[in-house]
């Protein structure tokens, strides 16, 4: 609940350099940050690597906003059932961190939730590679996060990064991320 109270913005891919593109229509999109409500562990997916667009990255369960969909949380809490199995009956929704801005036109918002009861994940076939969690601790910190960069498209483009065990979390995933644990240590 602290972290909802935060006092951070919102974040964008753009946030080390770039210059985002005009006035662009983002596309609303909601993921779902759940922990465990017993040992705080996050869920994360990692993406089917036959995936179009972000192949075999780390994620949290979420999507665009459909037209059935009354709002980004009702689209992070539907994604979540369709690429993990997550019931939402099993999921207490605590309420939302400013959107997140992505380099591919969507308004991200990150939806709080714990879960509760045992979670048997079920990845949907051809779209979740695997399922796994992240201990709080790890995600709470701030100094589990540093700055990577490579050249993407002919310019720098600079992103946090948060890796654990054999996953390399970054992009906008770990920028959610580093925006929880910031609000966390205020």
């Amino acid at each position: 609940m602290r972290a909802l109270s935060g006092t951070t913005g919102p974040s964008s891919d753009f946030d080390f350099g770039g210059t985002p593109p005009g006035e662009a229509v983002l596309r609303p999109a909601g993921v779902l940050a759940a922990f465990d409500a017993v040992d705080g562990r996050l869920i994360l997916t990692k993406r089917a690597s036959s995936l179009r667009h972000h192949p075999g990255q780390i994620a949290l369960p979420g999507g665009k906003v459909d037209p059935g969909d009354a709002d980004e949380t009702a689209a992070a809490l539907r994604e979540a059932h369709e690429e993990v199995g997550l019931d939402p009956a099993r999921v207490e929704v605590l309420g939302t961190m400013p959107p997140h801005r992505t380099i591919t036109g969507f308004a991200m918002t990150p939806v709080l939730a714990l879960v509760h009861g045992p979670f048997t994940p079920i990845p949907e076939m051809g779209e979740v590679e695997e399922v796994f969690t992240v201990p709080f601790a790890h995600v709470a910190d701030p100094a589990n996060y540093h700055i990577e960069g490579r050249i993407w498209r002919g310019a720098r483009r600079d992103y946090y990064v948060a890796p654990w065990g054999p996953y390399y979390i970054w992009g906008a995933t770990a920028r959610v991320l580093h925006s929880l644990a910031t609000r966390l240590s205020a």
